[in-house]
């Protein structure tokens, strides 16, 4: 099982790996470059910004992480999330008549969100655990499939909120406690749940040791398949709990939401040192993943150096750095 060592000198004291310190020092950096390219980086509005915007894609990094140190993968994420984003609409927009606008609708739209992430989840993961399907291929299906159906459910279009719900359900977003947004604590609150899962208990455990050999984890009593159905149910969950929070921002959905949240995601989670042959994963190294992508993408747009659609190129040339250097780094270990 791989680990996050630590490097311990001659007089006993234990040095943090590069893979440890390395995202810390990245993050550090991007903070500096952005405070000297830009007076209003620091700026408390500028960061609660990136913060928010970040809570969409770090509640989903934060499933990510334990479906990759399984030694699996998704790719259907930000389909799954457009496609249940588009569920979620249609259900409250057909139930406004019975309920009106009030908490009930609200709270049926979440539990929509909540079942079809989970159903969505189990199915990824009943297909690639019990059928022996490859993750990589029954996730590129679903993303495919989800793309079609909200596609198909917008008729080509997008699927709008009613305007009194939307102005209802609007808080949700853009309301807090004491000036942090409900995302930004959303966001905090899994990542506190996630980090104790993943370090402290049984499934965390069990995720890493099936990640890490499979044939060895089964010797060992753990329940493989059940370990991976897990991980894509629990992900799927966390993608309606992201979609809960973006609904009330736009109100709306269509076949371009969701577009790269795969890739942020699995960037995050890459950057963050969770391996992606599986067997370790570290929760709060996706976190520092999500904000150095957020920031880059939030220093491309208060600066011009370089153009913001190349975004995902930064994105996807990181992606490729951070396994490179994790499988250097594997080598020397």
């Amino acid at each position: 099982m791989a680990s996050d060592t630590a490097i311990t000198d001659k007089t006993g004291f234990r040095i943090p790996s590069m893979s440890v310190i390395g995202p810390i020092l990245a993050l550090a950096i991007l903070i500096l470059i952005g405070a000297l390219l830009n007076p209003n980086f620091l700026g408390a509005g500028n960061i609660t910004n990136v913060l928010a915007r970040s809570a969409f894609i770090g509640i989903i990094a934060v499933g990510m992480t334990f479906v990759i140190t399984a030694g699996g993968l998704d790719l259907s994420v930000g389909s799954m999330a457009a496609f249940i984003a588009g569920l979620m609409i249609l259900v409250m927009n057909a139930a406004l008549p019975t309920l009106g606008v009030g908490v009930p609708i609200i709270l049926l739209g979440m539990l929509t969100a909540l079942v079809a992430g989970v159903l969505a989840g189990l199915l990824n993961g009943f297909l690639i655990t019990t059928l022996g399907i490859e993750a990589f291929i029954v996730t590129l299906g679903t993303m495919g499939i989800y793309r079609s159906l909200v596609t198909w459910l917008a008729d080509g279009g997008t699927l709008s909120l009613d305007f009194g719900l939307r102005t209802f359900y609007r808080p949700v977003y853009f309301d807090g406690i004491l000036g942090i947004s409900w995302p930004i604590i959303v966001f905090a609150l899994v990542v506190i749940i996630g980090e104790i899962f993943m370090s402290r208990s049984r499934f965390g455990r069990h995720c890493a040791a099936t990640g890490s050999n499979e044939h060895v984890a089964h010797y060992s009593n753990v329940n493989v398949n059940r370990t991976r159905l897990l991980t894509y149910a629990m992900l799927g969950v966390l993608v309606g709990v992201a979609t809960i929070m973006y609904v009330p921002r736009l109100g709306s959905a269509s076949a371009s939401t969701g577009v790269l949240w795969e890739l942020e995601a699995i960037a995050a989670v890459i950057i963050g040192g969770t391996v992606l042959q599986g067997g370790f994963g570290r929760v709060w190294g996706t976190v520092i993943g999500v904000l150095i992508l957020s920031l880059i993408d939030n220093i491309l747009n208060l600066t011009d150096l370089v153009s913001p659609y190349l975004n995902g190129a930064i994105q996807g040339v990181i992606i490729i750095l951070a396994v490179i250097l994790q499988r250097e780094a594997k080598a020397k270990g």
